[in-house]
C-alpha cells in the first residue's frame, strides 16, 4: 500500500520540518490539498506557499484540486511538476479535455469521485487516467469520520478498472487508519490519503509504515 499524508493536518508554523519528517519517515508521495472555498467551504494552499514544499520534498507530490476552475489551478500548480494532478469530476464540464492538458505537462491525471459520485459516472474516462481518488468524507476538512459505503464502491470501481484500464491506480482519501487499511486493501485499494492518522502520531514513521500493508 502506497501511502501519501495529505500536509493539510501539518503543523504550518514548521511546515518545512513536517515536509521533512514525512519524507524521512517512508512515505511515498506528498498530499497536497488545494482548496478554493467555492467548490468546498475552505480555503487552503497556492502555489507560493506549495513551492518551498516542492524544494523541500524528496518525494513526488500528488496534487488534489478541491476548486470550481480545474484549469485555471492545473496551470497554476503544473510548474511545480507534481506525479499527479487530481481534479473532481462534480466540477468538471470537459473531464476529457482536461486530462489531455494535465498530461501535456508530463503530468499523471487522476479523477476524484465525491463520497456519493458513482463509479459508473468516470467509466468512459478510465482508459485515460493513471489514478482514480474515491473519498471516504465529505472535501473540504480534515479529521473526519471514515464513511465505510467507500468499500463496496471501491470493489465495483476495481472491477471497472480491470476491464478498461488494469494499471489505473485506486486511492482513497479521509478517516483512513491502521484500523481500516487492512479492509481497504482487500478491496482493491493501490494507495491512501491520511492525514490526521499520520501527523497526529507521535512517531510519523510507525504511523505511515502501519498503513503500507
Amino acid at each position: 500500500m502506497l501511502v501519501a499524508p495529505s500536509i493539510l493536518s501539518a503543523d504550518f508554523g514548521k511546515l518545512n520540518e513536517e515536509i521533512k519528517a514525512i519524507c524521512d519517515g517512508g512515505c511515498d508521495y506528498v498530499h497536497v490539498d488545494v482548496m478554493d472555498g467555492h467548490f468546498v467551504p475552505n480555503m487552503t494552499l497556492g502555489p507560493v506557499v506549495v513551492n518551498p514544499v516542492a524544494k523541500v520534498a524528496t518525494k513526488p507530490l500528488d496534487v488534489h484540486l478541491m476548486v470550481e476552475n480545474n484549469t485555471f489551478f492545473v496551470e497554476l500548480f503544473a510548474p511545480l511538476k507534481p506525479e499527479f494532478i487530481s481534479f473532481h469530476i462534480e466540477s468538471e464540464t470537459h473531464p476529457h479535455r482536461l486530462i489531455q492538458k494535465i498530461k501535456s505537462y508530463g503530468i499523471r491525471p487522476a479523477i476524484v469521485l465525491n463520497p456519493h459520485t458513482p463509479p459508473e459516472a468516470i467509466e468512459y474516462l478510465i482508459e485515460d487516467l493513471d489514478m482514480v481518488l474515491l473519498m471516504s468524507v465529505n472535501p473540504g476538512f480534515g479529521g473526519q469520520k471514515f464513511i465505510s459505503s467507500v468499500i463496496e464502491k471501491t470493489k465495483k470501481l476495481k472491477e471497472m478498472i480491470n476491464r478498461r484500464n488494469k494499471a489505473c491506480l485506486i486511492q482513497v482519501d479521509g478517516g483512513v487508519n491502521d484500523k481500516n487499511i487492512y479492509e481497504l486493501k482487500e478491496a482493491g485499494v493501490d494507495m491512501v490519503v491520511a492525514g490526521s492518522y499520520v501527523f497526529g502520531n507521535e512517531n510519523y514513521s510507525k504511523a505511515i509504515k502501519s498503513l503500507q500493508v
